[in-house]
């Protein structure tokens, strides 16, 4: 009887969860500040907030995904390869679908967009990262890849 027991009882355990590995929550990174802290880094200058129409034309179809945060910067002059976007989406789905617009983005300038065959190959190296709920895209003449590391190890 104490076996039959003892038996029930690691079923219940089982049943309940106990002894399961929990699932760490995300790390919630504040963009706003890591965006302040690549412009210091970069020494970037002349840098407009990309909102409503400018953020729409840029990445059609972003402004449909619902965020938590959103966080997107270009230069005032089009030949200056400097974009910045970095967002937090509800779900890693959302994420995804972000990080699909923010590579076209880099595809279209890479491929004649940029107009200018020296911005077109600062555009063939950006970078469009997705990690869980967040997606980056950095578009940057150099530093692109210090910039990734610095937000992973965020995470």
């Amino acid at each position: 009887m104490k076996k039959l027991s003892v038996i029930f009882l690691i079923l219940a355990m089982l049943l309940a969860g106990c002894g399961q590995a929990k699932e760490e929550p995300a790390a919630n990174v504040d963009l706003t500040a890591f965006y302040e802290s690549v412009a210091e880094m970069q020494g970037l200058e002349g840098m407009v907030a990309l909102e409503g129409e400018m953020l729409e034309a840029c990445f059609p179809g972003l402004a449909d995904i619902e965020t938590q945060q959103l966080v997107a910067y270009a230069p005032m002059m089009s030949a200056n390869v400097n974009e910045y976007v970095f967002v937090q989406c509800n779900s890693a789905e959302d994420a995804a679908a972000v990080g699909k617009i923010l590579q076209e983005r880099v595809d279209m300038q890479a491929n004649g967009g940029a107009w200018y065959p020296e911005s077109m190959a600062a555009w063939e190296k950006a970078k469009v990262i997705v990690n869980g709920n967040y997606a980056l895209m950095i578009a940057t003449w150099e530093g692109a890849d210090e910039i990734v590391e610095k937000f992973e190890a965020l995470l």
